[in-house]
C-alpha cells in the first residue's frame, strides 16, 4: 500500500510461487522415432529441445495441486485464508464441474469462490489481472491463481507441426495486498476474435458433437495455422508490451526481466528485437519445458523466484499470446 498525491493506492503483490513439472522427459530424439523430423529441425523452428509429459492416469487437478501446495507453503499463510481460487486451463479434468472446485476441496480451502477461466495460453495473466482487481476492491484478501495444462492429451502425434510444441505442467501464485510499492502496476489485455480459427480444438462441443465421425476427423486434437499465428503474434506482443511500459512511464532500460509466453523462440527473439530488449534480459525455459499453455508464465515466475534471480524493486514485464487470439502484458514491481 502506498500514497500518491494524498490518495491511498492499493497494490496486489505475489506472496508465494510454486510449480510442478512431470518427471517424464520427452526429447526431440524421441520424436525422430514417431514422425518425420529431426532434433535440429525442431530446434531451428521452435527452440525446443525437450518437454515434460504427464503419465497416463494423471489428472489436471493432480498437477495443479502440487504447484499450489508449493505456492501456499512459500506464502506462509493458512490455506483457509485463501478466499479466491482461479484455475486457468484448456485441458480440465472434465467439462463439469469446474476443475477448480476439485482443487479447492483437495487443498482444504473452505472459503470463497473457485472457478475455471479459459483464455487459452493467456489464461493465467487474465486470471491474475482479475484477482488483482478483486483484492484491490476488497472482494477477497488472498487469491490462488493456477495455470495448469496436460496439453499432451489433446495433441495428435501424427501431426509434426503441433505435437513437438507442447508439454505438460502447472504453475501457481498466491496474491495478497502489498504493504509497500511492490506488486502489479497495470494490465493490458486484448482479444482479436477475427483470428479465432488460427489455433483451435474444434470438438467435442455444441458445434461438433462427440460423434464417431468427428472423432475420426480428429476434431478433439489441437490444430494450428502456424504461419498465420507467427505473423500475428509478434506485433501483438510488441504493442501490448509497449503500452504497458508507456502507461507506467518506464523504458526498456528500467526493466530487469522480460517474461514472455514460452511458445516459440523465433517469436520471442523477433519481439525482443522490435522492443530493443537484449536477450540477456529475456527469460527462456521453453527449450526445457516446451509450450505449457496457460501454465507457461507461472512456471517461469516460480523458476525465476526460486533461483533468487530477483531483488526488491526490480521491474518485470510479462507478455502473453494465445488462441483466440488472446494477448496482453502486465508490469510488476518486485
Amino acid at each position: 500500500m502506498e500514497t500518491e498525491r494524498g490518495t491511498t493506492v492499493i497494490r496486489t503483490k505475489i506472496l508465494g510461487t510454486g510449480s510442478y513439472l512431470p518427471p517424464k522427459v520427452v526429447t526431440n530424439a524421441d520424436f525422430e522415432h514417431l514422425i518425420d523430423t529431426t532434433d535440429q529441425w525442431i530446434i531451428d523452428r521452435t527452440g525446443i529441445k525437450e518437454r515434460r509429459i504427464a503419465e497416463k492416469g494423471t489428472w489436471l487437478s493432480d498437477i495443479a495441486i502440487e504447484a499450489s501446495r508449493s505456492a501456499i507453503e512459500m506464502a506462509k499463510i493458512d490455506p483457509k485464508e485463501i478466499d479466491l481460487l482461479i484455475l486457468t486451463t484448456s485441458t480440465p479434468d472434465q467439462p463439469l464441474p469446474p476443475t477448480a472446485i476439485r482443487v479447492q476441496e483437495r487443498l482444504g480451502l473452505k472459503n470463497g469462490a473457485a472457478f475455471d477461466l479459459q483464455a487459452t495460453c493467456s489464461g493465467w495473466l487474465y486470471g491474475a489481472a482479475l484477482a488483482d482487481q478483486c483484492i484491490k476492491t476488497g472482494f477477497c484478501r488472498h487469491a490462488l491463481i493456477i495455470g495448469a495444462e496436460i496439453m499432451t492429451g489433446v495433441v495428435d502425434y501424427s501431426d509434426r507441426s503441433t505435437c513437438i510444441l507442447f508439454g505438460d505442467g502447472a504453475g501457481a501464485v498466491v496474491l495478497g495486498r502489498s504493504e509497500d510499492e511492490s506488486g502489479f502496476y497495470s494490465h493490458h489485455l486484448y482479444t482479436a476474435g477475427q483470428f479465432m480459427d488460427v489455433v483451435e480444438i474444434a470438438g467435442p462441443g455444441v458445434i461438433n458433437p462427440n460423434t464417431h465421425e468427428n472423432l475420426e476427423a480428429k476434431l478433439h486434437f489441437v490444430k494450428m495455422k502456424g504461419k498465420e499465428l507467427f505473423k500475428e503474434a509478434i506485433p501483438r506482443l510488441v504493442s501490448s508490451s509497449r503500452e504497458a511500459l508507456e502507461v507506467n512511464h518506464l523504458t526498456i532500460e528500467d526493466i530487469s526481466l522480460y517474461i514472455p509466453h514460452q511458445a516459440n523462440l523465433r517469436i520471442i527473439e523477433a519481439v525482443a528485437r522490435r522492443l530493443s530488449i537484449p536477450m540477456e534480459k529475456v527469460f527462456i525455459n521453453l527449450d526445457r519445458v516446451g509450450n505449457t499453455g496457460s501454465a507457461s508464465l507461472p512456471i517461469a515466475i516460480d523458476e525465476i523466484n526460486r533461483q533468487n534471480n530477483l531483488k526488491k524493486g526490480d521491474w518485470l514485464l510479462l507478455a502473453t499470446i494465445g488462441a483466440g487470439l488472446t494477448y496482453g502484458a502486465s508490469v510488476i514491481k518486485w
